[in-house]
């Protein structure tokens, strides 16, 4: 009987593992996305319109708070936590 709960526990780590995968592949797929959107704004801020860089301004510094807490989910201690004054 130990066997099987061994067995058990071995398919349900499996499985956790499998998972863990799965959510670490998908956090990669939303940085990238995320990065691209701030290089398209970036792109964007160089040639606009003063009235409009705020907004721009704004997106970016969002989309620049998602990449960090994107790289710190993934687990990439390179990513600096910024600390609020």
């Amino acid at each position: 009987m130990a066997e099987i709960i061994h067995i058990r526990e071995f398919q349900e780590e499996r499985r956790r593992a499998i998972q863990r995968h799965a959510n670490h592949q998908s956090l990669e797929q939303a940085v990238r996305l995320i990065r691209g959107s701030l290089a398209d704004a970036a792109l964007e801020l160089r040639d606009a319109e003063p009235a409009n860089q705020p907004e721009l301004l704004d997106r970016i510094e969002r989309l620049t708070a998602m990449v960090r807490y994107g790289l710190r989910m993934i687990g990439d201690d390179t990513a600096p936590v910024r600390r609020q004054s």
